[in-house]
Protein backbone atom coordinates (compact mmCIF):
# COMPACT_ATOMS: atom_id res chain seq x y z
CA UNK A 1 0.00 0.00 0.00
CA UNK A 2 0.94 3.34 -0.89
CA UNK A 3 -0.11 5.66 2.06
CA UNK A 4 -1.33 8.92 2.00
CA UNK A 5 1.16 9.90 4.22
CA UNK A 6 4.41 9.14 6.27
CA UNK A 7 5.94 10.87 8.61
CA UNK A 8 9.62 12.49 7.49
CA UNK A 9 12.37 10.96 8.95
CA UNK A 10 15.96 12.50 7.92
CA UNK A 11 17.95 10.53 9.66
CA UNK A 12 19.65 11.96 12.94
CA UNK A 13 16.47 12.38 15.07
CA UNK A 14 17.48 9.12 16.84
CA UNK A 15 21.06 10.81 17.65
CA UNK A 16 19.05 13.98 19.21
CA UNK A 17 16.67 11.91 21.02
CA UNK A 18 19.54 10.15 22.91
CA UNK A 19 21.26 13.41 23.34
CA UNK A 20 18.13 14.63 24.77
CA UNK A 21 17.54 11.07 27.32
CA UNK A 22 21.22 12.34 28.54
CA UNK A 23 20.62 15.92 28.86
CA UNK A 24 18.60 15.23 32.68
CA UNK A 25 15.81 17.58 31.31
CA UNK A 26 12.80 15.78 29.36
CA UNK A 27 10.21 18.55 30.36
CA UNK A 28 9.60 21.77 28.28
CA UNK A 29 12.26 24.41 27.60
CA UNK A 30 15.26 22.07 27.40
CA UNK A 31 18.31 22.88 25.15
CA UNK A 32 15.81 21.62 21.97
CA UNK A 33 13.32 23.57 22.74
CA UNK A 34 15.14 27.12 22.66
CA UNK A 35 17.48 25.96 19.77
CA UNK A 36 14.28 25.18 17.21
CA UNK A 37 12.94 28.33 18.90
CA UNK A 38 15.71 30.44 18.09
CA UNK A 39 15.49 28.99 14.27
CA UNK A 40 12.15 29.66 13.85
CA UNK A 41 12.38 33.53 15.10
CA UNK A 42 14.92 34.10 12.89
CA UNK A 43 13.94 32.04 9.82
CA UNK A 44 11.07 33.77 9.79
CA UNK A 45 11.83 37.11 11.26
CA UNK A 46 9.34 36.83 14.53
CA UNK A 47 9.60 38.30 17.90
CA UNK A 48 8.62 35.36 19.72
CA UNK A 49 8.04 31.30 19.23
CA UNK A 50 6.74 29.53 21.68
CA UNK A 51 6.45 25.39 20.93
CA UNK A 52 3.32 24.17 22.46
CA UNK A 53 2.27 20.25 22.44
CA UNK A 54 -0.13 20.82 19.42
CA UNK A 55 -1.74 23.43 17.02
CA UNK A 56 -4.62 22.77 19.15
CA UNK A 57 -2.85 23.92 22.16
CA UNK A 58 -1.62 27.10 20.09
CA UNK A 59 -4.68 28.20 18.94
CA UNK A 60 -6.10 27.88 22.63
CA UNK A 61 -3.36 29.82 24.21
CA UNK A 62 -4.40 32.86 21.26
CA UNK A 63 -8.57 32.53 22.69
CA UNK A 64 -6.56 33.03 26.41
CA UNK A 65 -3.94 35.79 25.18
CA UNK A 66 -7.10 37.47 23.54
CA UNK A 67 -9.27 37.57 26.19
CA UNK A 68 -11.99 36.13 24.64
CA UNK A 69 -15.16 36.10 26.98
CA UNK A 70 -18.03 34.29 26.24
CA UNK A 71 -20.26 36.14 23.47
CA UNK A 72 -17.47 37.39 21.72
CA UNK A 73 -17.52 35.96 18.08
CA UNK A 74 -14.87 35.15 15.63
CA UNK A 75 -14.87 34.84 12.48
CA UNK A 76 -13.29 32.39 10.53
CA UNK A 77 -13.61 29.83 7.08
CA UNK A 78 -15.62 26.44 7.49
CA UNK A 79 -13.56 24.72 6.01
CA UNK A 80 -10.86 23.97 8.74
CA UNK A 81 -10.29 21.38 11.17
CA UNK A 82 -12.27 21.45 14.21
CA UNK A 83 -9.03 22.77 16.62
CA UNK A 84 -9.39 26.23 14.74
CA UNK A 85 -13.43 27.01 16.22
CA UNK A 86 -12.71 24.64 19.64
CA UNK A 87 -10.56 26.50 20.39
CA UNK A 88 -12.47 30.04 20.73
CA UNK A 89 -15.99 27.88 21.66
CA UNK A 90 -14.57 26.42 24.79
CA UNK A 91 -13.73 30.32 25.92
CA UNK A 92 -17.47 30.77 25.65
CA UNK A 93 -17.59 32.89 21.78
CA UNK A 94 -20.01 32.49 18.64
CA UNK A 95 -17.69 31.28 15.76
CA UNK A 96 -19.00 33.24 12.72
CA UNK A 97 -18.58 31.12 9.47
CA UNK A 98 -17.52 32.71 6.24
CA UNK A 99 -17.55 31.04 2.48
CA UNK A 100 -14.60 30.06 0.58
CA UNK A 101 -12.69 31.38 -2.23
CA UNK A 102 -12.82 28.12 -4.88
CA UNK A 103 -9.20 29.42 -6.32
CA UNK A 104 -7.81 28.53 -3.13
CA UNK A 105 -9.83 27.01 -1.04
CA UNK A 106 -9.26 29.92 1.34
CA UNK A 107 -11.62 32.40 3.29
CA UNK A 108 -12.95 35.03 1.24
CA UNK A 109 -11.55 37.98 2.23
CA UNK A 110 -13.88 39.82 0.26
CA UNK A 111 -17.13 38.59 2.74
CA UNK A 112 -15.51 39.22 6.04
CA UNK A 113 -16.76 42.87 6.89
CA UNK A 114 -20.60 42.01 5.79
CA UNK A 115 -19.85 39.17 8.86
CA UNK A 116 -18.50 41.62 11.47
CA UNK A 117 -20.35 42.89 14.73
CA UNK A 118 -19.94 45.16 17.36
CA UNK A 119 -19.45 41.88 19.20
CA UNK A 120 -16.80 40.65 16.63
CA UNK A 121 -13.40 40.15 18.30
CA UNK A 122 -11.20 38.32 15.82
CA UNK A 123 -10.64 37.33 12.59
CA UNK A 124 -8.83 33.46 11.69
CA UNK A 125 -7.56 33.04 8.31
CA UNK A 126 -6.65 29.63 7.83
CA UNK A 127 -3.63 29.48 5.19
CA UNK A 128 -5.10 26.37 3.58
CA UNK A 129 -2.25 24.00 2.09
CA UNK A 130 0.19 26.00 3.08
CA UNK A 131 -1.15 28.82 0.34
CA UNK A 132 -1.71 32.31 2.50
CA UNK A 133 -4.89 33.92 2.38
CA UNK A 134 -5.09 37.59 1.65
CA UNK A 135 -3.49 38.92 3.93
CA UNK A 136 -3.03 43.08 3.21
CA UNK A 137 -7.14 42.96 3.30
CA UNK A 138 -7.31 40.68 6.63
CA UNK A 139 -5.22 43.20 8.40
CA UNK A 140 -6.61 46.19 6.50
CA UNK A 141 -10.13 45.36 7.57
CA UNK A 142 -9.34 44.26 11.53
CA UNK A 143 -7.36 47.49 11.75
CA UNK A 144 -10.09 49.34 10.18
CA UNK A 145 -12.77 47.87 13.12
CA UNK A 146 -9.78 47.22 15.86
CA UNK A 147 -9.65 43.33 15.83
CA UNK A 148 -6.74 40.93 16.23
CA UNK A 149 -5.75 38.25 13.75
CA UNK A 150 -4.90 34.70 14.62
CA UNK A 151 -3.02 32.83 11.97
CA UNK A 152 -3.59 29.40 11.80
CA UNK A 153 -0.86 28.30 9.61
CA UNK A 154 -1.11 25.29 10.72
CA UNK A 155 -0.33 23.95 7.60
CA UNK A 156 2.12 27.17 6.51
CA UNK A 157 5.49 26.56 8.02
CA UNK A 158 8.22 27.18 5.31
CA UNK A 159 5.10 29.38 3.57
CA UNK A 160 4.99 32.98 2.66
CA UNK A 161 2.69 36.35 1.84
CA UNK A 162 4.68 38.94 -0.42
CA UNK A 163 7.76 38.15 1.18
CA UNK A 164 7.04 37.62 5.15
CA UNK A 165 6.58 34.40 6.39
CA UNK A 166 2.99 32.98 7.16
CA UNK A 167 2.39 32.65 11.04
CA UNK A 168 4.21 36.63 11.21
CA UNK A 169 1.53 39.09 9.97
CA UNK A 170 -1.30 38.48 12.53
CA UNK A 171 -1.04 39.66 15.73
CA UNK A 172 -0.38 35.72 16.62
CA UNK A 173 0.55 32.91 14.01
CA UNK A 174 0.04 29.23 15.21
CA UNK A 175 1.98 26.27 13.47
CA UNK A 176 1.31 22.46 13.43
CA UNK A 177 4.20 19.77 13.98
CA UNK A 178 2.11 16.91 13.80
CA UNK A 179 2.76 13.62 11.65
CA UNK A 180 0.93 14.93 8.70
CA UNK A 181 2.66 18.32 7.79
CA UNK A 182 5.95 18.74 6.72
CA UNK A 183 7.99 18.76 9.71
CA UNK A 184 6.63 17.22 12.65
CA UNK A 185 7.74 16.68 16.59
CA UNK A 186 7.17 13.21 16.73
CA UNK A 187 4.01 12.42 15.77
CA UNK A 188 2.46 15.63 18.07
CA UNK A 189 3.73 19.14 18.37
CA UNK A 190 2.85 22.91 17.67
CA UNK A 191 4.07 26.60 18.20
CA UNK A 192 2.90 30.11 18.55
CA UNK A 193 4.12 33.20 17.30
CA UNK A 194 3.84 36.34 19.13
CA UNK A 195 3.94 38.82 16.24
CA UNK A 196 2.83 41.65 18.90
CA UNK A 197 5.63 42.53 21.77
CA UNK A 198 3.03 43.97 23.56
CA UNK A 199 1.45 39.98 24.47
CA UNK A 200 4.78 38.43 24.40
CA UNK A 201 4.95 38.14 28.49
CA UNK A 202 1.58 37.49 29.24
CA UNK A 203 2.06 34.61 26.55
CA UNK A 204 5.21 32.91 28.43
CA UNK A 205 2.67 33.33 31.88
CA UNK A 206 -0.24 31.31 29.80
CA UNK A 207 1.85 28.76 28.29
CA UNK A 208 3.56 27.99 31.96
CA UNK A 209 -0.03 27.29 33.74
CA UNK A 210 -0.49 31.21 34.40
CA UNK A 211 3.28 31.36 36.35
CA UNK A 212 6.12 33.70 35.71
CA UNK A 213 8.28 30.55 35.82
CA UNK A 214 10.09 31.49 32.58
CA UNK A 215 10.76 34.89 34.13
CA UNK A 216 12.32 32.59 37.14
CA UNK A 217 14.27 30.74 35.26
CA UNK A 218 15.73 33.56 33.02
CA UNK A 219 17.29 35.17 36.76
CA UNK A 220 14.48 38.25 36.04
CA UNK A 221 12.49 37.13 39.41
CA UNK A 222 13.87 35.87 42.71
CA UNK A 223 10.50 33.32 42.66
CA UNK A 224 7.60 32.31 40.20
CA UNK A 225 3.74 32.59 41.50
CA UNK A 226 0.60 32.39 39.78
CA UNK A 227 -0.69 35.23 37.47
CA UNK A 228 -2.88 34.46 35.65
CA UNK A 229 -5.17 31.63 33.90
CA UNK A 230 -3.14 28.88 31.85
CA UNK A 231 -2.25 25.65 31.23
CA UNK A 232 0.56 23.64 30.49
CA UNK A 233 1.48 24.54 26.77
CA UNK A 234 5.44 23.50 26.61
CA UNK A 235 6.38 20.74 24.36
CA UNK A 236 8.67 18.26 25.80
CA UNK A 237 12.13 18.91 25.08
CA UNK A 238 12.06 15.11 23.70
CA UNK A 239 9.74 16.30 21.15
CA UNK A 240 11.87 19.10 20.42
CA UNK A 241 15.08 16.80 19.08
CA UNK A 242 12.70 15.20 16.98
CA UNK A 243 12.09 18.35 15.11
CA UNK A 244 15.33 20.05 15.30
CA UNK A 245 16.75 16.91 13.28
CA UNK A 246 13.89 17.71 10.62
CA UNK A 247 14.55 22.22 11.25
CA UNK A 248 18.35 21.73 10.56
CA UNK A 249 17.52 20.57 7.22
CA UNK A 250 14.53 22.30 6.32
CA UNK A 251 15.38 23.55 3.14
CA UNK A 252 16.41 20.05 1.96
CA UNK A 253 12.81 18.78 3.31
CA UNK A 254 11.14 21.77 1.65
CA UNK A 255 12.64 21.62 -1.62
CA UNK A 256 12.01 17.88 -1.79
CA UNK A 257 8.52 18.44 -1.26
CA UNK A 258 8.30 20.75 -4.29
CA UNK A 259 9.42 18.72 -6.49
CA UNK A 260 7.07 15.61 -5.98
CA UNK A 261 4.12 18.70 -6.08
CA UNK A 262 5.54 19.92 -9.46
CA UNK A 263 5.45 16.29 -10.42
CA UNK A 264 2.15 15.84 -9.83
CA UNK A 265 1.05 19.62 -11.05
CA UNK A 266 2.91 18.84 -14.46
CA UNK A 267 1.49 15.07 -15.19
CA UNK A 268 -2.48 16.26 -14.82
CA UNK A 269 -2.01 19.74 -16.60
CA UNK A 270 -3.57 17.96 -19.61
CA UNK A 271 -6.43 16.71 -18.10
CA UNK A 272 -6.63 20.15 -16.49
CA UNK A 273 -6.62 21.38 -19.97
CA UNK A 274 -9.14 19.05 -21.16
CA UNK A 275 -11.59 19.95 -18.01
CA UNK A 276 -11.15 16.22 -16.44
CA UNK A 277 -10.35 18.05 -12.96
CA UNK A 278 -9.50 21.47 -11.55
CA UNK A 279 -5.46 22.25 -10.48
CA UNK A 280 -4.28 23.90 -7.34
CA UNK A 281 -3.77 27.46 -7.44
CA UNK A 282 -1.03 29.52 -5.93
CA UNK A 283 -1.56 33.19 -6.21
CA UNK A 284 1.59 34.87 -7.76
CA UNK A 285 2.36 36.57 -4.64
CA UNK A 286 2.67 33.71 -2.51
CA UNK A 287 5.36 31.10 -2.14
CA UNK A 288 3.78 28.02 -1.24
CA UNK A 289 5.50 24.96 0.67
CA UNK A 290 3.73 22.10 -0.89
CA UNK A 291 1.97 20.61 2.18
CA UNK A 292 -0.50 19.07 0.09
CA UNK A 293 -1.76 18.67 -3.28
CA UNK A 294 -5.04 18.01 -4.16
CA UNK A 295 -7.58 17.45 -7.15
CA UNK A 296 -11.00 18.80 -7.69
CA UNK A 297 -13.22 16.13 -9.64
CA UNK A 298 -16.70 16.74 -11.15
CA UNK A 299 -18.71 16.05 -8.21
CA UNK A 300 -18.70 13.43 -5.05
CA UNK A 301 -19.46 10.38 -6.61
CA UNK A 302 -16.74 11.04 -8.70
CA UNK A 303 -14.81 11.21 -6.24
CA UNK A 304 -16.30 8.37 -3.90
CA UNK A 305 -15.25 6.11 -7.49
CA UNK A 306 -11.84 7.92 -7.30
CA UNK A 307 -10.48 6.75 -4.05
CA UNK A 308 -12.22 3.40 -4.74
CA UNK A 309 -10.35 3.04 -7.54
CA UNK A 310 -7.06 4.08 -6.07
CA UNK A 311 -7.84 1.97 -3.06
CA UNK A 312 -7.80 -1.07 -5.53
CA UNK A 313 -4.29 -0.30 -6.49
CA UNK A 314 -3.33 0.44 -3.17
CA UNK A 315 -2.55 3.33 -3.48
CA UNK A 316 -4.14 5.61 -0.33
CA UNK A 317 -5.71 9.19 -1.29
CA UNK A 318 -8.48 10.86 0.95
CA UNK A 319 -11.09 13.73 0.98
CA UNK A 320 -10.73 16.53 3.54
CA UNK A 321 -13.05 18.68 5.83
CA UNK A 322 -16.34 18.40 6.78
CA UNK A 323 -17.52 21.91 6.25
CA UNK A 324 -17.93 22.81 10.04
CA UNK A 325 -21.15 24.91 9.83
CA UNK A 326 -22.88 21.82 8.69
CA UNK A 327 -21.72 19.74 11.61
CA UNK A 328 -23.99 19.36 14.64
CA UNK A 329 -20.98 21.08 16.89
CA UNK A 330 -21.00 23.69 14.06
CA UNK A 331 -25.05 24.81 14.50
CA UNK A 332 -24.89 24.57 18.23
CA UNK A 333 -21.46 26.91 18.66
CA UNK A 334 -21.64 29.00 15.72
CA UNK A 335 -23.63 30.30 12.40
CA UNK A 336 -22.99 31.19 8.88
CA UNK A 337 -22.61 34.66 7.69
CA UNK A 338 -24.16 35.05 4.33
CA UNK A 339 -24.48 31.97 1.47
CA UNK A 340 -22.55 28.78 1.25
CA UNK A 341 -21.95 29.79 -2.26
CA UNK A 342 -18.77 27.34 -2.60
CA UNK A 343 -17.79 25.64 1.01
CA UNK A 344 -19.73 22.70 0.95
CA UNK A 345 -19.81 22.24 -3.44
CA UNK A 346 -15.88 22.70 -3.41
CA UNK A 347 -15.25 20.46 -0.30
CA UNK A 348 -17.04 17.64 -1.96
CA UNK A 349 -15.22 17.82 -5.07
CA UNK A 350 -11.76 17.74 -3.00
CA UNK A 351 -9.25 14.99 -2.83
CA UNK A 352 -5.27 14.91 -1.45
CA UNK A 353 -3.08 12.45 -3.16
CA UNK A 354 0.00 10.53 -1.49
CA UNK A 355 2.53 13.55 -0.93
CA UNK A 356 5.66 12.97 1.71
CA UNK A 357 9.41 13.79 2.35
CA UNK A 358 10.27 9.87 2.21
CA UNK A 359 7.83 9.57 -1.20
CA UNK A 360 9.53 7.58 -3.56
CA UNK A 361 10.14 8.84 -7.54
CA UNK A 362 8.85 5.17 -8.53
CA UNK A 363 5.89 5.29 -5.85
CA UNK A 364 4.82 8.61 -7.37
CA UNK A 365 4.76 7.64 -10.75
CA UNK A 366 2.56 4.47 -10.02
CA UNK A 367 0.42 6.88 -8.59
CA UNK A 368 0.24 9.01 -11.45
CA UNK A 369 -0.04 6.61 -13.62
CA UNK A 370 -3.23 4.60 -11.87
CA UNK A 371 -4.95 7.80 -11.86
CA UNK A 372 -4.19 8.60 -15.60
CA UNK A 373 -5.89 5.11 -16.45
CA UNK A 374 -8.77 6.26 -13.99
CA UNK A 375 -9.60 8.85 -16.56
CA UNK A 376 -8.32 6.90 -19.84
Amino acid sequence: MIPFNAPPVVGSELDYLHAAMNSGKLCGDGGFTRRCQQWLEQRLGCNKVLLTPSCTASLEMAAMLLNIQPGDEVIMPSYTFVSTANAFVLRGAVVVFVDLRPDTMNIDENKIEAAITEKTRAIVPVHYAGVACEMDSIMALAKKYNLFVVEDAAQGVMSSYKGKALGTIGHIGCFSFHETKNYTAGGEGGATLINDPALIERAEVIREKGTNRSQFFRGQVDKYTWRDIGSSYLMSDLQAAYLWAQLEVAEQINQRRLALWQNYYQAFKPLAAAGRVSLPVIPAHCQQNAHMFYLKLRDIEQRSAFIAYLKEAEILSVFHYIPLHTCPAGATFGRLAGEDGFTSSESERLVRLPLFYNLSEVNQRTVINTILSFFA
